[in-house]
């Protein structure tokens, strides 16, 4: 395993950390994690040099931190730093975060989590808890040792991330959305040099846009098969990740033992600096060719989730996007997929309560998707 600098903390993170948002789960049912796999995978992790792991309050209705803590038994929870994060969007008053806190440790089955963060900080998010506080509770639970470290994660503008990251003098960790298609997008380039040049670390969520870049259509496909050198899509959005010294490690949301194994392998080869000009010209080449056809940028994180009228909006969106992307047997596949879904969980039963559009990282119109779903997948051919 490559080790990198965490920010200004005395600490080697491993290249690739665990992000327990996308473990195996049980007959689709997104709660029901598949235990001893979920357990399997990241003590394989652990003992393969991966020594930071990162859930959250939602993850997994609520299973993912105990989840964890299972796997971290056995003398495992020494061997890693955990980060875990509070949930803004639930913050109702200043009595709540303690709440969710203390919860949280009981999950986890310790007294202490090594780096809490503020989770999917928005403007209005951040407007909220700020006015309740939050800053000087930060300062409170680091000073009573429940928090060893204290940061962000981020969904916003470049602009917002850089009025955060000045509002605390006591940031250790900014956790961005960045991949080789999201160099404008939210944090950006610029939010992760900013965040960088601040001292803190940088943990890059979505590397591969939702598992969007695991797989290449036949267009990617193509540039890399004409690139110096043989890697697998997955690898590609690694490396590029990895080759950038301000990223101080790269969370994957690994489903699969065969996607933690692979990763592992890739982590293992990476270094800053390590990819040649024409390895980053094909990765350039490649972000041109998804640009042309990328159409709904959901990465499908499932924050919109639940609907309240119970549309799988992430699943619909994928099958939008895949269906555009890969055209002809796809469309058709989708299609039947589609109509295989509950009528209520399809795009056709959204009322435009636009519930679901506070909570999307990705500021994305989804009441306006629905309808655009819905005709896509009505068409017979």
């Amino acid at each position: 395993m490559q080790y990198r600098r965490f920010g200004k903390l005395d600490f080697k993170v491993s290249a690739l950390g665990f992000g327990c948002m996308r473990l195996p789960t049980v007959g689709g049912e997104v709660s029901k994690i598949d235990e001893p796999l979920a357990v399997e995978m990241l003590r394989y992790a652990v003992d393969h040099g991966v020594n930071y792991v990162d859930t959250a309050w939602p993850y997994h209705g609520g299973n993912s931190e105990r989840l964890l803590a299972k796997a971290l038994r056995d003398g495992y929870r020494e061997k890693v730093k955990i980060a875990t994060k509070l949930p803004t969007w639930a913050v109702k008053k200043s009595s709540d975060f303690d709440r969710f806190l203390d919860e949280q440790l009981d999950r986890l089955e310790t007294d202490r989590v090594d780096f809490y963060l503020l989770h999917n900080l928005q403007a209005p998010f951040w407007n909220s808890v700020r006015e309740l506080g939050v800053l000087d509770w930060l300062g409170r639970i680091k000073a009573d040792g429940r928090v060893g470290e204290v940061g962000f994660s981020f969904h916003d503008s470049y602009e917002l991330l850089a009025e955060i990251v000045d509002a605390y003098d006591d940031w250790t960790v900014c956790q961005i959305q960045y991949n080789y298609v999201n160099e404008t997008v939210q944090a950006g380039t610029k939010g992760l040099e900013y965040a960088a040049d601040k001292g803190l670390a940088v943990v890059v969520m979505e590397p591969l846009l939702g598992g969007c870049l695991a797989s290449a259509p036949a267009p990617v496909q193509a540039v890399w098969d004409s690139a110096p050198v043989r890697r697998t899509p997955a690898d590609w959005a690694l490396q590029w990740l990895w080759n950038k010294p301000q990223v101080s490690v790269v969370l994957s949301g690994m489903s699969t033992m065969e996607q933690v194994v692979q990763n592992v392998e890739s982590a293992c080869a990476s270094g800053v600096g390590s990819l040649a000009q024409e390895e980053l010209d094909a990765v350039s080449r490649a972000r041109d060719c998804y640009e042309s056809f990328i159409t709904v940028p959901c990465t499908r994180c499932g924050y919109c989730m639940p609907c309240p009228t119970g549309i799988d909006i992430p699943r619909n969106m994928q099958l939008y996007n895949d269906a555009l992307i890969f055209k002809g047997n796809q469309q058709i596949l989708n299609r039947n997929i589609y109509y295989c879904m509950p009528k209520e969980a399809r795009a056709e039963a959204c009322v435009a309560c636009r519930e679901c559009e506070e909570k999307c990282p990705q500021d994305i119109k989804i009441s306006e998707w629905m309808p655009r779903i819905q005709e896509q997948f009505a068409k017979k051919s």
